[in-house]
């Protein structure tokens, strides 16, 4: 019997493929670590990741987006990459601290470039972590060697000055610079805009309904509801390599409002980079 494909519903706005939860940087504000962090730390092999992904039909203007973690920390990174098939575009979300002339000799420029409002790759500057000239350096070499590529800087309260200034550095390069948000917890206040009040507040639990636009697959390949559940390892609903798996566009009861992950219902730009959008639907 033939696995079925996966047909990504009209609604949907992402695709989020989590190929390891193992990153080299200790950022001390990581989204990953909002919660408990329970997440599974498996991950699949290239083989299963490709066999799994290759399943799902989506459209030119959705991706999967193949992120972590560093995703370039699994060792079927470029194999995985260049065994998707030609129908399913790919983003990566990356810090860029891999071996860039292995890159740009395995992997061809066009196979992650599409028409779209914002990079392909999409790299993560944390100052904390990280030297600007050096992420400088290495978006300016995967630019020059054809890749559609830029950089984004969350606006932490205490980095926000810095963040600003490598923005104006980076532009006056030619590189496509963006800022981003900062959500979570600082010096004991909450930063975002959200939705749903209270929602990442985790000073209650209430019983809803919620529906996303994400396809959600973790590292071990399982399926989420929303990144709450991911992050902290709750049942997943299926798995991407189960045969019979389908997606279905609907409210799932949630045991867990209050205690959401602030990807799930921040208010933010859509794949077409139009303000206003939230990852879920949540009824009270």
């Amino acid at each position: 019997m033939n696995d079925k494909p996966i047909i990504i519903p009209e609604r949907y706005n992402y695709i989020a493929v989590f190929l390891t939860f193992n990153c080299n940087l200790a950022c001390s504000y990581c989204i990953n670590y909002f919660g408990e962090s329970k997440f599974k730390r498996e991950h699949l092999s290239g083989q299963d990741w490709v066999k799994g992904l290759n399943r799902i039909v989506s459209r030119d203007n959705l991706p999967v987006t193949l992120q972590g973690g560093e995703p370039s920390l699994h060792p079927d990174f470029i194999y995985i990459i260049n065994h998707l098939k030609p129908g399913l575009n790919i983003d990566i979300l990356t810090n860029l601290q891999f071996d860039l002339e292995k890159f740009i000799r395995e992997v061809k420029p066009e196979r992650i470039k599409r028409n779209a409002p914002y990079a392909s790759i999409r790299v993560s500057y944390h100052p904390e972590q990280m030297v600007l000239d050096d992420t400088i350096n290495r978006t300016l070499k995967l630019l020059e060697a054809g890749f559609s590529v830029g950089i984004w800087g969350v606006i932490h309260p205490f980095w926000e000055e810095h963040i600003l200034e490598a923005k104006e550095k980076a532009t006056k390069l030619g590189i496509d610079f963006r800022t981003k948000e900062f959500l979570g917890e600082y010096q004991g206040k909450l930063y975002g805009t959200y939705k749903y009040q209270g929602a990442c507040e985790k000073k209650f639990t209430q019983r809803v309904k919620c529906r996303t636009t994400e396809l959600i697959i973790g590292s071990a390949g399982d399926i989420y509801r929303c990144h709450s559940d991911l992050y902290e390892g709750r049942q997943p609903i299926s798995h991407i390599l189960n045969p019979g798996f389908q997606v279905e566009d609907i409210y799932r009861d949630c045991n867990y409002f209050g205690h959401c992950n602030p990807c799930d219902v921040k208010v933010k730009t859509n794949r077409f980079q139009v303000f206003g959008h939230t990852s879920v639907e949540i009824k009270f």
